[in-house]
């Protein structure tokens, strides 16, 4: 890693990238050298602007990976336990707003037990699956058609998230997207070595593969625009000419306001008064397949 060309944002006397910074900008180089690009739509295309999406409570109700992992457990792939274990992590992920890197490693390290000494090919078509059954009902439509705004116009889409590239590219697939940057995970021999390839696709590391994706495809990030519901996201958010804030953190929604930035936000009701609650906390508490395991903690997070 240390031969690798940093391309972060750095003043001139901030001296050699940290390690953070490094594994941020492997992970974002990684996201989007593994990015499938498909041609430039037809309509009258605008070759240099283009869209990103975050994914969890942005483009999908709750945590993606949440869904997945519990998709994953209804297949026997891991026991209950370890999902208790993956929703408390998440949501406490979710509410801190700033990671400690202990929590980082643990999330880390759970979420690759996920996939690790699996076929790669063998994830995929659970994930195939796992859409149908968990997340195609759980698409914001609201978000959905933004999306489908910049389609309209010539640009590109694609989803960034910390999801797993595999599955986020079944989303973009399924949504008639361009495609996706996701946490890419080391593989030998076509099969999940339980490694990650640098980070985690989270904060910086976000903007690092949008900033990689735009050198590589010719983008104008001054024209492109960036939607997200989490505070986590500024690095992605601030990088594009616009930015927008869909069903934000109460710190999102903060930010959002003070440098005028559109808010959309598609929740009704409860879900849109309790701004910044971790949906995958409720997922975790409710769902079926993992209620017996999670009985014993129902302390209420929101």
């Amino acid at each position: 890693m240390p031969g690798l060309p940093f391309r972060g944002r750095r003043t001139p006397d901030a001296g050699a990238p940290t390690e953070d910074e490094i594994r941020a900008h492997v992970a974002g180089a990684a996201s989007a050298a593994a990015a499938e690009v498909e041609p430039v739509p037809a309509v009258v295309a605008d070759r240099t602007a283009a869209a990103f999406f975050d994914v969890d409570n942005t483009m999908m109700m709750g945590a993606s990976l949440f869904w997945f992992a519990r998709g994953l457990a209804s297949r026997k792939y891991l026991n209950s336990r370890a999902i208790a274990r993956f929703a408390w992590q998440q949501a406490k992920f979710r509410v801190a707003g700033n990671e400690s890197a202990g929590d980082m490693h643990t999330i880390r390290e759970t979420a690759l037990a996920f996939v690790a000494g699996r076929e790669v090919s063998e994830i995929v078509d659970a994930g195939e699956e796992i859409y149908d059954e968990l997340m195609a009902d759980r698409i914001w439509s609201g978000t959905r058609n933004l999306a489908q705004q910049h389609l309209d116009a010539g640009q590109r889409v694609w989803l960034v998230t910390a999801t797993p590239v595999e599955l986020a590219r079944i989303i973009a697939h399924r949504l008639g997207l361009t495609g996706a940057l996701g946490t890419v995970a080391e593989v030998v021999e076509g099969r999940y070595t339980g490694r990650l390839v640098g980070e985690l696709m989270h904060g910086e590391a976000k903007a690092e593969a949008v900033r990689a994706l735009a050198e590589r495809e010719d983008l104008d990030l001054s024209r492109c625009t960036a939607y997200s519901d989490s505070a986590n996201d500024l690095p992605m958010l601030t990088l594009t000419g616009t930015a927008v804030a869909v069903n934000p953190d109460t710190e999102l929604r903060a930010v959002a306001r003070s440098r005028d930035w559109t808010i959309r936000d598609f929740r009704t009701g409860r879900k849109a008064a309790r701004i910044g609650v971790p949906t995958v906390a409720a997922a975790a508490l409710t769902g079926g397949a993992v209620g017996g395991a999670l009985a014993f903690r129902r302390r209420r997070l929101l």
